[in-house]
């Protein structure tokens, strides 16, 4: 009778246990279901979780529940007599026919969710989305608009000198902006490392994996603003690279892809024009230079310019941040350098923000070169570089043997 009770006992406080979990898990902070979502096939994906779900709680109750009861009824304290048989062909019958009408049972509507998600024909908006160390570049096709989007979290509150805010490490400087009611294909590659595109409440989770193509879709049903990360990781900074979705209507996408491709004609990173470039002021270009500083290169060089050698050479007191000629500084921003970490930042920067980026580097730290380079500077090397034959107009034109 003790042993019975006490058993009870232990029962009642796993129920109780599991059901605080349960409650709690209804906040967000406590999310531990998968999202319901806001697509059609994010909707069947959670549909099918909560059947398999409920199935495999079946079946471990029912499985459980026997083994219980034989603990406590059959066992040798109460002078039960064990069986002796050792086989029982119908039983073993019924124990796989059972599992295998499960599995078809399950394996049906498992086929046809995947089979839809494949389906991106008869797409509206189509996207590419490319992968970087650390943010992602948003292509539309059809639409002929490219931007970067990195996080625009305070660098201050990720060095916990400020109070941290309520998107801390999921927001972004500019949000993917897409149509509700609008079926989006999306092409999802890399161009450097493994990353992974993660929006949860679309039900997207795609791989961008460099030289692969990977193609995902959503029909968002509902306005408002979606929030993801990178699912893969990828390097020092993978935890800074956020996904933000802003979902508007119709008429408000419209307006906002003709306001880019206004943007975009200002910021012609093919054919830049020197004598358009404006002459910044040296506080100007410092603190543009901090505010990139701070968002594209500290992962890798430090706050304080010191970066983390071998791998991320300093900056502060380098023969590349306080040498000359100043065009070299430029250049590797620009282009980078081949087989190191150092990658291309001339068609993600415009010509004021790679000025101010190098105006910072040689004037922080106790650098103090007091040297100003002027957006026109870089406009006039890119525009050099641009004339000078790329690797696949030499090779067509026997440049190479």
């Amino acid at each position: 009778m003790l042993n019975r009770l006490k058993i009870c006992r232990s029962l009642v406080l796993l129920v109780t246990f599991f059901g605080a979990q349960t409650v709690m898990a209804a906040a967000d902070q406590w999310q531990l279901n998968m999202y319901r979502g806001v697509t059609p096939l994010s909707k069947d994906m959670y549909y099918l979780h909560m059947v398999c779900m409920v199935v495999c709680a079946i079946i471990g109750v029912v499985v459980f529940g026997v083994m219980i009861y034989s603990l406590i009824h059959h066992r040798k304290s109460k002078g039960y007599i064990p069986a002796t048989f050792h086989d029982n062909q119908r039983l073993e019958i019924v124990w796989s026919i059972i599992p295998f009408l499960i599995l078809v049972g399950l394996a049906i509507p498992a086929t046809r969710v995947l089979i839809r998600m494949e389906d991106t024909n008869k797409s509206e908006v189509t996207v590419k989305i490319t992968g970087y160390q650390w943010r992602w570049q948003y292509e539309y096709i059809d639409q002929g608009v490219s931007y970067f989007s990195n996080l625009s979290t305070p660098y201050n509150q990720i060095q916990n000198k400020e109070k941290k805010g309520e998107w801390y490490l999921l927001e972004v400087d500019k949000p993917l902006v897409l149509p509700v009611n609008k079926k989006i294909r999306f092409l999802v590659t890399s161009n450097d490392v493994i990353h992974s595109w993660w929006v949860p409440e679309l039900g997207i989770k795609r791989d961008a994996m460099p030289g692969y193509m990977y193609e995902a879709w959503a029909k968002i049903e509902k306005t408002g603003t979606y929030r993801g990360q990178c699912a893969e990781l990828c390097g020092i900074n993978h935890g800074f690279m956020p996904i933000v979705v802003d979902v508007v209507s119709d008429a408000e996408f419209q307006t906002w892809i003709n306001n880019q491709k206004k943007t975009e004609e200002t910021v012609n990173f093919a054919q830049p024009v020197v004598a358009e470039q404006k002459t910044l002021t040296r506080n100007e270009l410092m603190t543009l230079g901090k505010e990139k500083y701070e968002l594209i290169c500290v992962a890798c060089h430090q706050e304080n310019g010191k970066g983390i050698p071998p791998l991320y050479p300093a900056l502060q007191h380098s023969s590349v941040a306080v040498g000359h000629p100043i065009t070299r500084h430029l250049d590797i921003i620009m282009n980078g350098i081949p087989g190191s970490a150092m990658q291309s930042y001339k068609d993600q920067l415009t010509d004021e923000e790679i000025a101010a980026i190098a105006t910072y580097e040689r004037n922080a730290w106790g650098n103090n070169t007091d040297e100003l380079i002027q957006p026109a500077e870089v406009a006039s090397l890119r525009q050099e570089q641009n004339k000078q034959p790329k690797m696949v107009d030499k090779v067509n034109a026997g440049g190479f043997r």
